[in-house]
């Protein structure tokens, strides 16, 4: 588990900083639909579409979505307040998905066959993902394109610095279980440990004033997202596990799929976003 852990970041962290900082913003938007459209097709899984016919076509129609939400909009107003309602709307999710992570599995009964609520699910886990991520890239492009590649970076600093932390305090410390129906391997002593290294992390960014703003509304930020990273862990290992598949998927060999990638990223990004740019 650990060595597979070294290998996916030797590979994905390079990576993602080329992504983040290199690449221009269109096609940066174009990767990041790809990205999401692929998640699309890991969570057909979820919605009890194995054919590949049908994934396909999901998977197109999400790509689709994506690509009018991005490229339709004329008027920059009406843009912002699509955006910050969905992003709105978001927050929402992830409270009632904290709700039945907690809950597990007593509440599956008022989801788990309606493929309209699953399909709810799905929509508020991607959409708003791909949302903040184009946001968040595009703050300052004109005057300065790594600006937003720096909040991006910032962000995902936190989620890796979590998932890490929480893995070697768990594996040092951890005794009590934090989910054991969703999510056995997850312990309160690991959970507390990830969190505590972003959160030092996050207020040794701040003291550096690498951003330069005020610190109450950056560490409510940076806290929700450290937080609802771990919600956003476990909401995939729910569906998985009412799914029965251990991985989303095969694509990066021994480490799961894109969802296993981005499941924490779904949730932070979004709520970091919608906190700091639209809420505080």
């Amino acid at each position: 588990m650990l060595i597979h852990r070294i290998l996916a970041a030797i590979v994905l962290i390079p990576l993602v900083i080329v992504v983040l900082f290199l690449v221009p913003l269109s096609l940066f938007s174009s990767i990041i639909i790809l990205v999401c459209g692929l998640a699309a097709w890991e969570w057909a899984q979820f919605l009890c579409i194995t054919k590949k016919t049908p994934k396909l076509i999901f998977t197109l129609s999400s790509v689709l979505l994506l690509s009018i939400l991005y490229l339709s909009p004329n008027l920059v107003i009406f843009e912002i307040k699509l955006y910050s309602a969905i992003l709105f709307l978001s927050i929402i999710w992830w409270i009632i998905a904290l709700f039945l992570v907690l809950s597990y599995p007593a509440t599956t009964k008022y989801w788990c066959h309606s493929i309209f609520i699953k399909l709810l699910f799905a929509f508020f886990t991607i959409v708003p993902f791909f949302i903040s991520m184009i946001e968040l890239r595009s703050i300052n492009y004109n005057s300065n394109s790594y600006t937003g590649a720096i909040w991006l970076l910032y962000i995902f600093v936190l989620v890796w610095a979590t998932d890490t932390g929480a893995y070697f305090a768990g594996r040092s410390f951890g005794k009590r279980k934090l989910a054991a129906k969703v999510s056995p391997g997850k312990t309160v002593e690991g959970f507390i440990g990830g969190v505590s290294v972003s959160i030092a992390i996050s207020v040794t960014v701040y003291l550096f004033n690498l951003f330069k703003i005020e610190f109450s509304a950056f560490f409510i930020s940076s806290l929700l997202a450290i937080l609802v990273s771990v919600l956003g862990d476990l909401t995939e290992s729910m569906f998985k596990r009412e799914a029965g598949i251990k991985d989303s998927g095969h694509l990066i060999p021994g480490h799961g799929g894109i969802l296993d990638r981005i499941d924490s990223l779904t949730a932070a990004v979004p709520v970091f976003v919608a906190f700091y740019f639209h809420l505080l």
